[in-house]
């Protein structure tokens, strides 16, 4: 990767619809070549897919929270599927520390959370946090030359 490549991850971080004319324009090279450079950085795996960012809320999904657990490690087969199947699970970690798993997940109520809870509680202890307010949305990392 170069400067241009640091520039073109940039910019689809922010926008990924942002068109090879935007680019062009900030990278200073013509559309095929970022065309180029997007392809290999595809090809490489450093670009692993795009996705659209929706606004929770507008879909009925009021309540966001992290859940904690202490997953069972003769349970984790079990647990694996099951949050990899669940509409609910924003995202799930394997971290340090107490608990092993850490569950982002979005529900239209804290009812539906509360059962939710009760069922990842089969696989271990948990802890949960509900988020009052998100001041950094999900981002990637601003990529510098200092990266590559």
């Amino acid at each position: 990767m170069d400067k241009t490549d640091v520039i073109i991850m940039n910019e689809l971080q922010k926008n990924a619809r942002c068109s090879l004319k935007e680019l062009e324009a900030k990278c200073f090279i013509t559309s095929p070549a970022i065309a180029i450079r997007i392809n290999r950085l595809e090809k490489n795996g450093i670009i692993k897919k795009y996705q659209a960012i929706v606004d929770l809320p507008k879909l009925d999904y009021h309540v966001k929270a992290f859940i904690r657990l202490q997953l069972d490690p003769n349970l984790e087969p079990d647990f694996y599927q099951f949050v990899s199947h669940s509409a609910h699970v924003l995202q799930c970690d394997c971290v340090t520390g107490d608990y092993s798993q850490l569950l982002q997940v979005a529900f239209s109520n804290t009812g539906a959370l509360d059962s939710f809870v009760n069922e990842v509680s089969k696989f271990g202890k948990t802890s949960t946090q509900i988020v009052f307010s998100t001041s950094v949305d999900n981002r990637g990392p601003k990529i510098s030359s200092e990266n590559i």
